[in-house]
């Protein structure tokens, strides 16, 4: 062991040099990428969001190189024959061209999904027919969590469509049925009151991107006249305006004595003598 230590211990020194520099760009990186991150995250939250995003993924790609780098540059210190890996790395790339064909795919659908900033990390997409939070987006795989709390891998390469629902503004539509008996012109107005109401309070004002739309009629179906109404909100606050706005649209038809048609059956009996 002794004469193994004489003989190899400059090789063994430079090793450890070779390790720790790998290790101390490795943490510089990390530190420099995560002081950006914070601060394109407080200029701008969506910038912020996709910069998280890209970081991610280069963060994956980035431990791929350090330790292929490490690999090589101790394989020279040790003056070990490179010959013998560059033929399993040949053998290696030639399995992976014919028998990775779709993981290669994925690669490069991820690589478009984030050049592209289609959606990143925080938005809320509909992909592949699965809907969710996104929670990661890997190399190969995009990550989404569901209402549920499920979680769902998707194949970057089957993803042909992707449906952002988050990205930049949101809508919120909503369509209002009321009965045939009821004055238009006056629901109108009064759904009208009630969404400029919410959008005035200074609890809700500030979710609003654009004043609420009263688009009219828009169906005359079975039972209910439909009444649209569009309502431009921030990029996350879809669901929390439409709840909030259907709220308080129900308690003022309800106050207003105006009907809100809902399946029922109506039993008729014959005159009795």
């Amino acid at each position: 062991m002794e004469t193994f230590f004489e003989d190899n211990g400059a090789a063994l020194v430079r090793s450890a040099i070779v390790i720790v520099g790998i290790a101390v760009l490795w943490a510089l990186a990390t530190r420099v990428a995560h002081r950006t991150i914070d601060r394109m995250d407080a200029r701008s939250p969506d910038a912020g969001a996709r910069a998280r995003t890209l970081w991610s993924m280069a963060r994956r790609l980035l431990i791929v190189v350090f330790l292929a780098v490490l690999i090589l540059m101790v394989a020279a210190v040790w003056e070990l024959p490179l010959t013998p890996l560059l033929a399993v790395g040949s053998a290696v790339g030639v399995a992976v061209g014919f028998g990775a064909q779709s993981l290669v795919k994925d690669v490069i659908s991820g690589f478009f999904i984030l050049a592209e900033d289609q959606y990143h990390i925080g938005d809320v997409v509909k992909v592949a027919g699965v809907a969710g939070a996104v929670v990661d987006i890997r190399p190969r795989v995009t990550v989404l969590r569901d209402l549920d709390g499920n979680v769902h891998y998707i194949p970057n390469g089957e993803i042909t469509v992707a449906s952002n629902l988050t990205q930049e503004f949101s809508q919120v539509v909503l369509d209002i049925g009321v009965g045939y008996r009821e004055s238009v012109d006056r629901v109108i107005d009064v759904i009208r009151d009630e969404l400029s109401a919410l959008h005035a309070d200074d609890e809700w004002s500030g979710l609003f991107v654009e004043e609420p739309q009263i688009l009219g009629v828009d169906a005359l179906g079975d039972s209910a006249v439909t009444i649209r109404a569009v309502l431009k909100v921030g990029a996350t606050d879809r669901w929390l305006v439409k709840r909030e706005a259907l709220r308080r649209l129900k308690n003022r038809l309800d106050a207003e004595g105006i009907e809100i048609p809902f399946p029922h059956v109506t039993v008729y009996r014959g005159d009795s003598d």
